[in-house]
């Protein structure tokens, strides 16, 4: 299995951005094709509910190795023909610190699918992203993943030093215990989510092959801290500020700029001491062109991971339409893309792209009744009598109110999970119309035409990967992107 030899790893972007069509685009190119595990469990019931047209899923399920599990969640979400149009998706009880059975089942059916569909017909290497964010359903979708054989786990957003454990425990198919990140009342004892294996897959296969392990970091420190304290780390992925999605905190004081935050000297990483750390690492926001790889080798990293400009190429999960939309626009030189540090309910910096339409433009932000029913970044608390709570600055604020939740931490707040849905094209639909979307990405998207073909006004992964290899002819100016 390859480790320091990958010099690209394409990164595990928003909800189903980062597919398996995608993935298995980049994995047969021989580099390292990663599939997006934040919210699978929807993504597959939604699809299922389009009607599944090409019988990809469909195709995959029939390999489940636990039949009744495959046919109780088809009985369920399958829609023969695909739903009305505007008919609303069916929804699919939230996760929660005590998932029901079906919950895990359903998590578990997904990350298989995806990452089986991401394997099928080529000997490359897959792998499956996380968020530390997000973690009551990634017990269940790992091991779903690791079910169809996933090659690589990558978590960020957070510190994720309790996944190699995680990993050790469901590749021998035994009930694990993932500690959740909870608010308040810390001498109430820690709250632990539980998952055993059995009890979706009751007659599982013999121990599955460990997959490699990297963690998403923005710092040295934590870089050092993993490597010392967390056995099963096999490399990093150091991310910078101009990464899409979410970004670290600048560290200091916080301090804005035309409402944007600033990062200075102590937000830059020191990389002679990810070097004595001794593990292979890649690079990451605003790496996305040749010299900047070659720059990244240089300075003793595999390589380099892109998001961006993979997010817009045509094996994207991307809306087509929001897709053309952005290309457009990037290629004519009007894109605006904004560090909001309001924008996201985990109170993380987000990368948002101005476009018409979505969640980034005022009157649509305000036009939109808030509403909380899909809870992927559900803040967990202690309540006052000591059971455990849910609440999003995104939800209803008197909801959130009720909840203990500050009046000024709803300024602002975007539903990034139903969002990042519609980005996708699963945007659910209320009387009729659809949830509006919101587009991330890093500041690497500019002049996209320099990926296209002649005379073409899109982009394949193949050529984004020939690119950065300086296998295609197009320009080699460093600022490019």
């Amino acid at each position: 299995m390859l480790v320091g030899g990958l010099s690209i790893i394409q990164g595990g972007m928003g909800v189903a951005v980062s597919g398996w069509h995608l993935a298995r685009a980049v994995s047969r190119l021989g580099q390292l094709g990663v599939v997006s595990g934040t919210a699978l469990d929807v993504v597959l019931a939604r699809r299922l509910q389009l009607g599944d047209p090409d019988g990809d899923l469909r195709r995959a399920i029939q390999h489940f190795p636990e039949p009744a599990v495959a046919e109780r969640i088809l009985e369920t979400y399958f829609v023969e023909g695909g739903k009305d149009h505007d008919a609303a998706f069916r929804s699919k009880p939230m996760f929660s610190a005590s998932p029901k059975r079906r919950n895990d089942e359903l998590a578990v059916l997904s990350g298989f699918v995806e990452v089986f569909l991401a394997k099928e017909g080529h000997d490359g290497v897959v792998g499956i992203n996380f968020l530390e964010k997000i973690q009551p359903p990634t017990p269940s979708t790992l091991y779903g993943a690791l079910l169809a054989g996933v090659d690589y786990v990558l978590v960020g957003a957070g510190i994720p030093r309790h996944i190699p454990e995680l990993i050790d425990g469901l590749i021998r198919h035994e009930a694990v215990v993932l500690p959740l990140h909870v608010t308040g009342a810390a001498d109430q004892g820690p709250v632990d989510l539980r998952l055993d294996p059995r009890e979706v897959v009751p007659e599982p296969p013999p121990p599955l092959a460990r997959p490699r392990f990297l963690a998403i970091i923005a710092s040295a420190a934590l870089a050092v801290s993993l490597a010392r304290h967390t056995s099963g780390v096999d490399g990093f992925v150091v991310e910078g500020p101009t990464a899409g999605g979410h970004n670290a905190p600048p560290r200091g004081p916080p301090t804005l700029e035309e409402g944007q935050p600033v990062y200075g000297p102590r937000d830059e990483v020191d990389l002679a001491k990810i070097r004595a750390v001794g593990l292979p690492f890649w690079l990451a926001g605003g790496y996305a062109t040749p010299e900047r790889l070659r720059r990244a080798q240089d300075e003793g990293a595999a390589g380099i991971q892109v998001g961006t400009v993979f997010a817009f190429c045509e094996e994207s999960g991307l809306d087509p339409t929001l897709r053309a939309q952005v290309i457009a626009q990037a290629c004519n030189g009007g894109l605006e893309i904004r560090t909001d540090p309001l924008a996201s309910p985990t109170s993380f910096p987000f990368k948002v792209v101005g476009l018409e339409g979505t969640l980034s433009q005022p009157e649509v932000f305000r036009d939109r009744e808030p509403r909380c029913d899909l809870g992927y970044l559900r803040e967990v608390f202690r309540m006052d009598d000591g059971t455990i709570g849910y609440r999003c600055p995104a939800e209803p604020p008197d909801d959130y109110l009720r909840k203990g939740g500050k009046a000024e931490d709803i300024v602002g707040r975007k539903c990034i999970c139903n969002g990042l849905m519609a980005t996708a094209g699963l945007a659910q639909r209320r009387a009729g119309a659809p949830e509006p979307a919101i587009v991330t990405a890093g500041d690497d998207l500019k002049d996209l035409s320099r990926l296209m073909p002649t005379g073409s006004d899109s982009y394949s992964a193949a050529d984004v990967v020939d690119y950065l290899l300086g296998l295609k002819g197009a320009g080699t100016s460093d600022s490019v992107f």
